[in-house]
């Protein structure tokens, strides 16, 4: 039996007959959560929050509650499977893992040869720590094409934060920010990036002032001193005003500005180009709490912005990002205690390092599909989704033939599914590894069976920013699935990448961890590492940017041919920009509604979360119930001009009359046709990829705002 300080451990292991815990991390979200997993013979009967993880205290989510579930469900794939026949008939074979490697092995070189490596697409899904490994991969391998969600989550903060202030500010909530601003973002439910719902709670439940800025009123923004209900997709024009009161009033931090910030004086012209009267009337929010919220958050030291997804997958994105930044940055916000702190994580091999950007050839990079368009998401090695599709249904500017998607399911999660549908219909080969077979694996022609993180070792949290490496320790085996890195060092040996790689994934662990003086079998004897923390380091050495200050204006972009300011653009689809349409489709739609046991298109699977959810569900409020003909828990139809879906109706007083709020990436495993019904419920059916409609520097799609109609699923709309 293994004995742990904490003797509550020891007795419910001696109390249930447990025989073994195992110290580890969660990842079925963005992850970090310290975990003790308790088994009997070999398998899991409990997981608990570990009370000394820095990250969570103890605390832990339905989901880490429920991942046995997941490791151990039925429908698992837990061999390598391949199509026998046309794509969606449904039928799979059993082969083995070397069949299976080969044959992506020479289909890889195939295309390389026939068509160049740019032909092969990789891609990966929101974190699976996966990330590092897929780009050594593929840069090795000379394609600059990884297809993933960072033109449209946390990529454009990363990107934007490089440019503005060196690395992204994450909120110091060890050291009690006396005001939090929560903007487009939900913590207590999605636990996201860095962050998990129990700081933010802590430093609440000590007496923080709380600022909400969302469309909705969710648990958090009832908790708030000032809740801004904005008009969505306006928060770029909204931040520019509560700048505006923040210059205007004499509240921004003159010694930093003076001293430590560039483009001040351009920065203040575009800020009193948005009075609160233009504000309110581009956002909805009454000019006086605009007022209100910024005074709070300029004279409430110190404070942090705690912002997310919802910012950034708009036509706005990268200035979104950058005006958040702005106004952390003129208030003295940034590297302070309990500020926005610029962490250093310790001194290992970074991502991008592992990654082997350096080794991809220029000549390759230059090929990065859509790089010359969206230049910031390029400069990053990220690319937008829809320069893929068209790659592979019109072969401009140049076919793509192969993909190969890890932990990832577009189908489901990016925008115009309906096009995204046809693309991997059309592509000739695609593989994909994953726990299911997913609406999108449904389409593959080899399916690999990956592991959970309970079936793991792995440095986790290597790529975040909050400074913290915790050891991922492997609990258990489920079948014959593998870590997406160990299948990868298995594939690179096939494509004569062997130089690069290890005889076994240990030696990557030992690569990243070599800088250290440490080996993976040293670290995972340890509980966690952190990066020396400073405050102010820039006193003493600037801001790693091109003029090492604070970039308000930004020079790269500038380079780049982009307004180096933030500046307000109205949604492609709105009442002001696209009136005729809002003729027809009067309703502002929003998406992505987060449920606390699903992590996008994941999870629907596990018992006890979908019992928490076992259905979609639209919000709209009573008054645009009343006048549309639509009761508590009706089947409603949401259409738009790209297509219709159907969900639940759910009323709330908290939305605007003016706004619909659906739930995103739907589907229906339990249903064993091959359909699993992607396309009934799935909001991406009626979302927009056009070019137009993304974010000019970063490549986002707009998926969180658009125009929608709204009626009773047993009422004929032609009728």
């Amino acid at each position: 039996m293994t004995h742990f300080k904490h003797s509550n451990v020891n007795l419910e292991m001696e109390a249930y007959g447990f025989d073994t815990v195992v110290k580890s991390h969660c990842r079925l979200c963005h992850g970090g959560c310290g975990v003790l997993i308790y088994l009997r013979d070999g398998k899991i009967k409990k997981i608990a929050g570990d009370p000394d993880c820095p990250i969570n205290h103890g605390t832990l989510c339905s989901k880490g509650l429920a991942a046995a579930q997941l490791a151990y469900h039925p429908d698992r794939l837990t061999y390598p499977v391949k199509r026998i026949g046309p794509k969606k008939s449904g039928k799979w074979q059993r082969i083995t893992w070397d069949e299976a490697l080969d044959t992506i092995a020479e289909r890889i070189l195939a295309y390389k040869k026939e068509y160049g490596a740019e032909s092969v697409v990789m891609g990966y899904g929101t974190g699976r720590d996966n990330e590092s490994v897929i780009y050594r991969f593929a840069n090795l391998l000379g394609t600059p094409n990884v297809l993933t969600a960072g033109h449209f989550c946390y990529g454009p903060r990363i990107a934007t934060s490089i440019l503005t202030c060196g690395s992204n500010p994450i909120v110091d909530y060890a050291n009690n920010p006396k005001c939090i601003m929560m903007w487009g973002n939900n913590i207590v439910i999605s636990n996201p990036d860095e962050y998990k719902g129990e700081n933010f709670s802590v430093a609440y439940n000590k007496g923080a002032k709380l600022i909400v800025v969302d469309p909705r009123l969710t648990r958090v923004a009832a908790c708030a001193d000032i809740w801004l209900q904005l008009r969505p997709g306006t928060d770029t024009a909204l931040a520019l005003g509560m700048a505006n009161v923040i210059i205007t009033e004499n509240l921004y931090d003159r010694e930093f500005v003076e001293n430590y910030v560039h483009g001040w004086e351009a920065f203040k012209k575009r800020a009193a180009e948005y009075p609160l009267e233009r504000v309110e009337k581009i956002t909805w929010v009454p000019k006086e709490k605009i007022a209100a919220a910024a005074k709070l958050y300029a004279t409430t030291k110190p404070a942090g912005i705690q912002w997310g997804v919802a910012i950034e997958q708009q036509v706005t994105c990268a200035d979104n990002d950058r005006v958040l930044m702005a106004l952390m940055g003129i208030t003295g916000n940034i590297d302070i205690p309990g500020g926005q702190v610029l962490f250093k994580p310790p001194k290992i091999r970074s991502v991008s390092e592992f990654g082997a950007h350096r080794l991809l050839p220029k000549e390759q990079a230059a090929k990065r599909l859509g790089g010359d368009r969206f230049r910031l998401a390029g400069n990053f090695a990220i690319i937008n989704p829809k320069c893929v599709w068209d790659a592979i249904l019109e072969e401009k500017p140049y076919p793509v033939k192969m993909l190969f998607f890890i932990s990832s399911n577009p189908l489901m999660t990016r925008a115009n599914a309906l096009e995204v549908h046809k693309a991997l219909e059309k592509v000739e080969f695609m593989a994909v590894a994953d726990f299911f077979i997913t609406p999108t694996a449904e389409l593959a022609d080899i399916v690999l069976p990956a592991s959970t993180w309970l079936e793991m070792d792995y440095v986790g949290d290597f790529w975040k920013r909050h400074g913290y490496l915790l050891p991922r320790r492997k609990a258990i085996q489920v079948g014959e699935c593998r870590s997406d890195h160990e299948m990868l060092n298995d594939l690179a040996h096939r494509v004569g990448q062997g130089e690069y790689w290890w005889d076994t994934f240990e030696g990557g662990l030992d690569y990243i961890l070599e800088p250290m003086g440490l080996t993976w079998s040293e670290f995972k004897q340890m509980d966690y590492l952190r990066g020396k923390t400073e405050y102010r380091k820039y006193r003493k050495k600037g801001f790693s940017t091109p003029t090492r200050k604070f970039e308000l204006a930004s020079t790269l972009l500038e380079k780049w041919g982009y307004d180096p300011l933030p500046q307000f653009r109205e949604p492609p689809e709105s009442p002001v920009n696209t009136p005729e349409i809002a003729r027809d489709y009067p309703y502002i739609l929003i998406t992505g509604m987060r449920q606390p046991g699903f992590f996008h298109s994941a999870n629907r699977q596990v018992p006890w979360l979908r019992e928490l959810h076992p259905e979609p569900r639209v919000e709209i409020h009573p008054e645009t119930a009343k006048k549309e003909g639509i009761s508590e828990g009706d089947w409603v139809v949401i259409e738009s001009p790209r297509g219709r879906v159907r969900q639940r109706a759910k009323l709330s007083e908290g939305i605007d009359p003016r706004v619909v709020g659906a739930q995103h990436a739907w589907w229906f495993p339990e249903r064993k046709d091959p359909d699993h019904g992607w396309a009934e419920s799935n909001i991406n059916i009626l979302t927009d990829n056009a070019y137009k409609a993304c974010d000019p520097a970063m490549g986002a799609t707009s998926v969180r705002v658009l125009l929608c109609r709204i009626y009773p699923e047993n009422r004929n709309r032609e009728a």
